[in-house]
This record gives structure tokens, sequence and C-alpha cells, in this order.
């Protein structure tokens, strides 16, 4: 065997490799990473939606180094350390309303997961045990785990794994540019429809068995779909009417990727619970959180009242405490603000690529944009899956990565092309992104 035949590659066709290695990436710095052979590219996908100060910061990497030599590991079960109640602390102060209690995960699967087992106990422990249902939405991707797998609603990913947890139920996603015929002619119009089929389906499965929506504020799986104007505050009065909590799944969306700490306070609506982890470290140490409201956390402050639950790396000392430098990069630099200055950049960049056949539909927010591809424009007609396949596997992936801009093609709803940079990001990184892209899909429109 070959040294990196030993390697289980995530979410890869190990067949792919048998003849040559992945590409080994050694270096990173700033908005680049290198690989083996010294070539340079733009990291076009902050690594997977992570690195949000950009690789190679050495304060981050000196915070680690300090804590490791102080205290490399403790649990949080029934102890603490300083490390965990100072991010603890810091992210309370910086989540909306009342999210004042932070429970530490290692990842986003497991603060997704936990969400879940959270509500189920909460309503136990408040007279309605029938409450357990989730609804998410459709193409929605929230994790791997049992639990966060059952909630997505990617039918390839689950074929493999069924039969998983039952009782979650698909509503339709905020794609406005795939919208059916009868969802609205505005914004504003397919925003209520979109809404309104969540109160259906609690309706449907009966109010009294649902526990919780999970949303995120700009659905990543399909290709980054902005929630229409009005969709959340919609939302939110439907969940208050059916007594249902509303989980924003920020894991992505979170620190800094639409210019605001949360997403939810980018969108003006308030959660219940939120998810999180990547960008809390900026992928420096594993790190993850679930942060609640205080009405979710009161019948665990009581008696003998425990939320039965904990992960062994939740809360590690070196993930919290390179999470507080990474916190204090987003303070020192403005890092919020600097999204918020230069999205529309950003967006102009990608939207100059309209001129091309192929590019049907620019949707995004902040530093979060898909690139929706068409076989035609004027009718909107997308790619077989044969084609999807030679489009996107067969030429895209590996032309745009040669071309020097590492990104994401993916089909797991129509075919787009996903990007979300550092956030150190400005105009000369989104004019070489534009450029590269701009090339590798005029190749891909003459190959087709």
């Amino acid at each position: 065997m070959n040294p990196h035949d030993h390697l289980w590659l995530h979410f890869s066709r190990l067949s792919n490799y048998r003849d040559a290695p992945p590409p080994m990436i050694v270096r990173g710095d700033g908005a680049y990473v290198w690989d083996a052979d010294g070539k340079r590219y733009l990291d076009g996908l902050a690594g997977l939606f992570v690195v949000q100060v950009g690789h190679g910061r050495h304060e981050l990497a000196n915070a680690m180094a300090k804590q490791a030599s102080e205290l490399a590991y403790f649990p949080i079960w029934s102890y603490a350390h300083p490390s965990a109640i100072a991010l603890a602390e810091r992210l309370a102060d910086l989540a909306p309303g009342d999210l004042n209690r932070v429970f530490f995960t290692a990842g986003g699967s497991e603060a997704v997961e936990s969400a879940w087992k959270l509500a189920r106990s909460y309503f136990r422990k408040t007279g309605k045990p029938l409450k357990h249902k989730v609804i998410s939405r459709q193409v929605a991707y929230h994790g791997t785990t049992m639990g966060a797998l059952s909630i997505t609603g990617i039918p390839a990913l689950k074929q493999d794994f069924e039969p998983l947890i039952p009782s979650t139920f698909r509503v339709p996603n905020t794609n406005f540019y795939r919208r059916p015929p009868d969802a609205g002619d505005t914004p504003e119009e397919f925003g209520r429809w979109a809404a309104d089929r969540i109160e259906d389906a609690i309706e449907a499965e009966g109010p009294d068995t649902v526990a919780a929506v999970y949303l995120e504020p700009v659905q990543n799986s399909g290709g980054c779909f902005p929630p229409p104007p009005g969709y959340f505050e919609r939302v939110r009065e439907i969940c208050d009417r059916h007594d249902v909590l509303l989980v924003s799944d920020e894991v992505i969306c979170a620190f800094g990727r639409l210019g605001e700490y949360f997403g939810s306070t980018r969108f003006g609506y308030q959660p219940d619970i939120i998810t999180c982890a990547k960008g809390l470290t900026s992928g420096y140490a594993p790190l993850g959180a679930m942060i609640v409201s205080d009405r979710l956390t009161e019948p665990f402050l009581t008696g003998t009242n425990s939320f039965m639950h904990g992960i062994t790396y939740g809360g590690h000392p070196v993930g919290a405490a390179v999470a507080m430098a990474n916190l204090d990069v987003f303070e020192r630099e403005d890092l919020n603000g600097h999204v918020r200055r230069n999205r529309d950049v950003f967006r102009s960049y990608l939207e100059r690529l309209y001129d091309l056949p192929i590019v049907g539909d620019v949707r995004g927010d902040g530093y979060f944009y898909g690139i929706e591809l068409v076989k035609d424009k004027a009718t909107k007609e997308t790619f077989t899956a044969e084609e999807s396949e030679r489009l996107l596997r067969g030429f895209l992936s590996k032309a745009l990565f040669e071309a020097g801009l590492y990104c994401r093609a993916d089909d797991r709803g129509d075919p787009v092309v996903q990007l979300a940079p550092p956030l150190i990001c400005g105009e000369e990184h989104f004019a070489e992104m534009e450029q590269i892209l701009r090339d590798v899909l005029t190749e891909a429109w003459r190959l087709i």
C-alpha cells in the first residue's frame, strides 16, 4: 500500500485515489494555501466555511500552546476550568436576546444533536412529553451523526444508513430561483408561502407532538439560499403560536460569515437555541456550542433535574483558549465590519459572471455565495444526473483547483459552485476568484 492508502478521506470516492495520492496541502498563510509542490491556491471556501481569520495566525497558535502548557485537558462534567467559563460568558454576551447558557461540544453535528436532545428533555420536564418531532427544510444539511443526519433533508446522504431516527419532517426551502409556480411572484410573497408551509407541517403532525424547527440563516446545501423578506418574522410567530422551539443552525453562518457574530442577528430574529462551531475557533482547534435561552435552562436549575448529556471534548481547554484569541482578532480587526463594508463588492464581482450562458443564478449573503449552473438560462433547465456528474466531478472541481482556486462544486441540489472565503479577503481576492471562475466556466460550457 502507498502511505496515503491508510487515510480514509471523508465524503470521497476512494477509487479516485487508487493510483494517485489526493492533493496534499502543507501550508497556509492569510487567504492562501500551498501544496507539497509549492503551488499556491486561493482558499475560496475558508477550508470548509471555517478559517474566518485566515491561515497562519501566530497569535492563535501561541494561545493554544500557552493553554496546553498550563492545562491541556480537563472535562466539564461537574467541574470547570477558566477557559470554558470565560468563553461561555463571552458567547452569552454576544448572542441575541436571553441566550445566556452555553453547552460546549466538539463540533457542529454534536451541537445540532444536543439541541434536539435538549428540546425533548425540556418538554418532558415541563409537562409536554409528546413534543419530540423536528421539522427542517428540503436539501438542508445539519450534520452526519445519526440524529443530525435524521434532521438533514438530503436523501442521498441518508440512504446507506436507514432506518434513521423517526419523527423528522421536511418543508420547502427558500430557493426563490426554483420556487413553485403557486409560491408567489415577489420575494415577500414567497417568504410568506414558505413560512406557512412550516405551520402546515406542524398542524399536520399535531402541535402537541412537534418540539423544534431547525433552520439555517442562509441555507448552505443547494447553494446558499437567503431568507426572503419577512420569512423569519413569520416563522417566529408560528413557533410561538404552537410552542415550538426555533433552532437557528449557525454552524456555518455564525462568526462573521454574514457580517455579524450570529446570522440570526443579521436577519433580525430571535431563536430559542443557536448551534454553532466552525468559525468559533477559525478551525485552529475543534469546538462547537449550543447556546440556549433562559427559558429552556430554567427547568434544569432546580432539584435533581439534570440534562443527561455530555461530550468528552466539549469545552476543551485548548479549543476554548483559541476561540477567545479568535474573537480577540474579530474585535481588533473589526472583521464583522469588514464583511459588511465589502459584501456588496464581493457580490458585484460574482454577478459579472451573469454574462456567461452557464450561470443561472448568483445568491447568498455576506461572504457566503452560490452560483447555480444551468443548461438553458432562459428556461432554467438544469443538467441531468449524468451531465452533472461529468460537469462537476469530471471537470469543474479539478479544473478550478488546477487554476488556483479551492472552492466547492456541489450537486446535492441543483449544480452549484459555492464560495465562502476567509473574512480577511478584499477586492483583490474577489477579482482573482472572478477571473478563475470565468475562465473555467467558459471552458465548461464549451465542453457540454
